[in-house]
């Protein structure tokens, strides 16, 4: 009997690809569906305006209205000065029901946003910490 002592060619180890594309394809279908795409010069707004309202019988609300123009009324009463502290002031002064009355913020949809944030902030210094936005509904914002 004749023994083979022939080298077998060793045969190099090939890597194979298809699962790696396969895992890097589901990344990336799992990145492209998580990962959200704002187009903030697209967005649009709609800001409730600032229609005259009749006093409520409600005790406990101050109500502060911004015009378009920034000036600011304070339970009928305009403000000549838009200082924060002169706001704060005013809100302090005419709160009905001290640090427990609601501050109803009524800002037309012109309104700088300043002037809101102001409007906050002097609520703040007044102690005033119930804060609400008034709006309108919808169908009136249509008209």
């Amino acid at each position: 009997m004749a023994m083979n002592f022939r080298k077998h060619r060793t045969q190099e180890p090939e890597i194979n690809l298809i699962p790696f594309i396969d895992v890097l394809l589901v990344i990336l279908i799992f990145l492209m569906l998580t990962t959200t795409y704002s187009k903030f010069t697209e967005l649009q707004l709609t800001l409730p305006s600032a229609d005259t309202e009749q006093m409520r019988d409600r005790p406990r609300e101050l109500i502060v209205s911004i015009g378009a123009d920034g000036r600011y009324v304070i339970n009928k009463t305009e403000l000549e000065n838009r200082s924060v502290d002169s706001i704060a002031a005013a809100m302090s002064s005419a709160a009905p029901a001290g640090s427990d009355s609601v501050v109803i913020i009524s800002a037309d949809a012109n309104a700088p946003h300043q002037s809101v944030v102001s409007a906050m902030e002097a609520a703040r210094r007044a102690g005033l910490s119930q804060i609400t936005f008034a709006t309108q509904s919808s169908a009136a914002a249509g008209q």
